[in-house]
Protein backbone atom coordinates (compact mmCIF):
# COMPACT_ATOMS: atom_id res chain seq x y z
CA UNK A 1 0.00 0.00 0.00
CA UNK A 2 2.76 2.45 0.97
CA UNK A 3 4.75 1.51 -2.15
CA UNK A 4 1.74 2.27 -4.35
CA UNK A 5 1.41 5.76 -2.84
CA UNK A 6 5.09 6.47 -3.32
CA UNK A 7 4.92 5.09 -6.84
CA UNK A 8 1.95 7.33 -7.62
CA UNK A 9 3.76 10.42 -6.29
CA UNK A 10 6.94 9.59 -8.22
CA UNK A 11 4.92 9.03 -11.40
CA UNK A 12 3.08 12.32 -10.98
CA UNK A 13 6.33 14.19 -10.32
CA UNK A 14 8.00 12.60 -13.35
CA UNK A 15 5.04 13.54 -15.54
CA UNK A 16 5.13 17.16 -14.33
CA UNK A 17 8.89 17.36 -14.94
CA UNK A 18 8.50 15.90 -18.43
CA UNK A 19 5.75 18.32 -19.38
CA UNK A 20 7.71 21.24 -17.96
CA UNK A 21 10.83 20.26 -19.89
CA UNK A 22 8.87 19.96 -23.12
CA UNK A 23 7.03 23.26 -22.70
CA UNK A 24 8.18 26.15 -24.81
CA UNK A 25 7.05 29.73 -24.48
CA UNK A 26 4.40 30.65 -27.01
CA UNK A 27 5.23 32.95 -29.84
CA UNK A 28 3.78 36.39 -29.61
CA UNK A 29 2.46 38.15 -32.64
CA UNK A 30 3.67 41.65 -33.19
CA UNK A 31 6.44 43.59 -34.77
CA UNK A 32 9.76 41.96 -35.64
CA UNK A 33 12.86 44.13 -35.87
CA UNK A 34 14.64 43.74 -39.20
CA UNK A 35 18.04 45.29 -39.89
CA UNK A 36 19.90 45.19 -43.17
CA UNK A 37 23.60 44.94 -43.92
CA UNK A 38 26.19 42.64 -45.46
CA UNK A 39 28.14 39.63 -44.25
CA UNK A 40 31.73 40.39 -43.26
CA UNK A 41 32.64 36.93 -41.96
CA UNK A 42 31.22 33.42 -41.57
CA UNK A 43 32.81 30.93 -39.17
CA UNK A 44 31.62 27.30 -38.94
CA UNK A 45 30.64 26.23 -35.39
CA UNK A 46 28.93 23.26 -33.72
CA UNK A 47 25.64 23.87 -31.92
CA UNK A 48 24.17 21.74 -29.14
CA UNK A 49 21.07 19.76 -30.00
CA UNK A 50 17.78 21.13 -28.65
CA UNK A 51 16.86 18.12 -26.51
CA UNK A 52 16.81 19.01 -22.81
CA UNK A 53 19.10 16.82 -20.72
CA UNK A 54 17.39 14.04 -18.77
CA UNK A 55 14.20 13.85 -20.82
CA UNK A 56 15.13 10.45 -22.25
CA UNK A 57 15.59 8.94 -18.79
CA UNK A 58 12.32 10.41 -17.49
CA UNK A 59 10.25 9.27 -20.48
CA UNK A 60 11.90 5.84 -20.47
CA UNK A 61 11.29 5.47 -16.74
CA UNK A 62 7.61 6.38 -17.13
CA UNK A 63 7.21 3.91 -19.99
CA UNK A 64 8.93 1.17 -17.99
CA UNK A 65 6.76 1.94 -14.96
CA UNK A 66 3.63 1.66 -17.09
CA UNK A 67 4.71 -1.62 -18.66
CA UNK A 68 5.76 -3.01 -15.27
CA UNK A 69 2.34 -2.20 -13.84
CA UNK A 70 0.78 -4.59 -16.38
CA UNK A 71 2.79 -7.56 -15.13
CA UNK A 72 1.72 -9.81 -12.27
CA UNK A 73 -0.20 -8.89 -9.12
CA UNK A 74 0.62 -7.94 -5.53
CA UNK A 75 4.30 -7.87 -4.57
CA UNK A 76 5.35 -9.27 -7.97
CA UNK A 77 3.67 -6.35 -9.67
CA UNK A 78 5.47 -3.87 -7.39
CA UNK A 79 8.81 -5.46 -8.22
CA UNK A 80 7.99 -5.43 -11.94
CA UNK A 81 7.10 -1.71 -11.74
CA UNK A 82 10.38 -0.84 -10.03
CA UNK A 83 12.44 -2.92 -12.46
CA UNK A 84 10.50 -1.51 -15.40
CA UNK A 85 11.06 2.07 -14.25
CA UNK A 86 14.80 1.57 -13.68
CA UNK A 87 15.27 -0.36 -16.92
CA UNK A 88 13.25 2.18 -18.88
CA UNK A 89 15.22 5.08 -17.42
CA UNK A 90 18.54 3.47 -18.37
CA UNK A 91 17.31 2.65 -21.89
CA UNK A 92 15.85 6.12 -22.36
CA UNK A 93 19.09 7.76 -21.26
CA UNK A 94 21.10 5.66 -23.74
CA UNK A 95 18.72 6.54 -26.60
CA UNK A 96 19.00 10.24 -25.78
CA UNK A 97 22.81 10.08 -25.66
CA UNK A 98 22.83 8.75 -29.22
CA UNK A 99 20.48 11.53 -30.38
CA UNK A 100 22.40 14.38 -28.70
CA UNK A 101 24.78 14.97 -31.59
CA UNK A 102 26.01 18.50 -32.33
CA UNK A 103 24.39 20.37 -35.21
CA UNK A 104 26.38 22.26 -37.86
CA UNK A 105 26.09 26.01 -37.36
CA UNK A 106 27.58 29.34 -38.36
CA UNK A 107 28.72 32.42 -36.51
CA UNK A 108 27.93 35.24 -38.91
CA UNK A 109 29.33 38.76 -38.52
CA UNK A 110 27.12 41.33 -40.26
CA UNK A 111 27.94 45.02 -40.72
CA UNK A 112 24.63 46.85 -40.68
CA UNK A 113 23.91 49.80 -42.94
CA UNK A 114 24.52 52.02 -39.87
CA UNK A 115 28.06 50.60 -39.55
CA UNK A 116 27.39 48.46 -36.44
CA UNK A 117 28.84 44.94 -36.31
CA UNK A 118 26.34 42.27 -35.25
CA UNK A 119 27.25 38.64 -34.48
CA UNK A 120 24.57 35.98 -34.98
CA UNK A 121 25.07 32.25 -34.34
CA UNK A 122 22.54 30.00 -36.08
CA UNK A 123 22.15 26.65 -37.84
CA UNK A 124 24.21 26.42 -41.02
CA UNK A 125 22.72 27.98 -44.14
CA UNK A 126 24.77 27.04 -47.24
CA UNK A 127 23.13 29.86 -49.23
CA UNK A 128 24.90 32.58 -47.21
CA UNK A 129 28.35 33.84 -48.26
CA UNK A 130 30.79 36.61 -47.37
CA UNK A 131 29.91 39.99 -48.93
CA UNK A 132 26.23 39.05 -49.44
CA UNK A 133 23.51 41.58 -48.61
CA UNK A 134 21.32 40.19 -45.83
CA UNK A 135 18.63 40.97 -43.29
CA UNK A 136 18.98 40.32 -39.57
CA UNK A 137 15.55 39.32 -38.26
CA UNK A 138 14.85 39.60 -34.52
CA UNK A 139 17.05 40.26 -31.49
CA UNK A 140 19.16 38.30 -29.03
CA UNK A 141 19.10 34.52 -29.25
CA UNK A 142 16.13 34.68 -31.63
CA UNK A 143 18.06 36.71 -34.24
CA UNK A 144 18.55 35.08 -37.65
CA UNK A 145 20.46 36.13 -40.77
CA UNK A 146 18.57 35.65 -44.04
CA UNK A 147 19.43 36.54 -47.64
CA UNK A 148 17.92 39.69 -49.13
Amino acid sequence: MMFQKISAYVSALALVLTLTACATPGTQSGELEIRSGYIEQITPVELKSGTPSGVGAVVGGLAGLGIGSLIGAGTGRDVAMVLGAVGGAVAGHEVQKRRDQPVAGQQIIVRTNKGVLVSVTQEANPNLRQGQNVFIEGNGEDARVVAR
